[in-house]
């Protein structure tokens, strides 16, 4: 991909990437990540991981130092510049690389263990659904599919005015999925307590659905 995608998605996610400054480097990753696969254990060992929408890199520095090879995606060259130094400074730049991908018009032509799906919404036009079930058939046999959703609006967040959010079951139902190849791990709403850029606190709520292929 170019490392730079002049489309209306990769401006737009550009500008809001170049416009700030980054996020610590120490910054954690998407709490939902951390607690399914500390869950999990075993369970799910560590092997190849993608990143969609991976951002400044938070998720995808994380799973590399708990043993995974990570794929990062973004559109935003400034995004993957961030992850890359992330990985740099966390020392496991050998288990991190970065691909440019408008994901509605181009996916990893791969397949993973883990595909971690983290707030892949945005109100530009967006094939959400068909991106999604693009998620979840690049999942290997024993892997897992985490899709993660916000089914709130934090005060400080950019999706800010009249938002309708879908629930974890009508996100599942739209990934059109054979039950008979999937087991659900977890589907539900959940609450967790979220820190903004200024150190500002709120109530937020997730939608999670993390899915086992059989």
């Amino acid at each position: 991909m170019n490392a730079h995608d002049d489309t209306e998605a990769g401006r737009f996610w550009e500008d809001l990437y170049a416009g700030r400054e980054a996020r610590p480097l120490d910054a954690g990753p998407n709490a939902v990540l951390a607690d399914v696969l500390t869950g999990l254990g075993e369970d799910l060992p560590p092997g190849d991981a993608v990143d969609l929408g991976c951002a400044e890199g938070a998720d995808s520095t994380w799973l590399a130092g708990r043993g995974w090879t990570v794929l990062g995606v973004d559109v935003s060259a400034t995004a993957l510049e961030r992850t890359r130094a992330r990985a740099a400074r966390a020392g496991v730049s050998d288990r991190v690389e970065t691909e440019a991908h408008d994901l509605g018009r181009s996916f990893p032509i791969r397949s993973f263990d883990l595909v971690n799906a983290h707030y892949l919404q945005t109100p530009l036009e967006f094939p959400r659904a068909r991106v999604l079930r693009r998620a979840a058939a690049a999942v290997r046999p024993n892997g897992l599919l985490l899709i993660v959703d916000h089914a709130s609006v934090a005060p400080w967040s950019w999706n800010q005015g009249a938002v309708t959010f879908p629930t974890a079951r009508t996100t599942l139902a739209s990934l059109d999925l054979d039950p008979a190849d999937w087991t659900e791990h977890r589907v539900e709403a959940a609450d967790r307590e979220a820190t903004g850029p200024d150190g500002q606190v709120a109530t937020v709520t997730d939608n999670v659905i993390a899915l086992r292929r059989r």
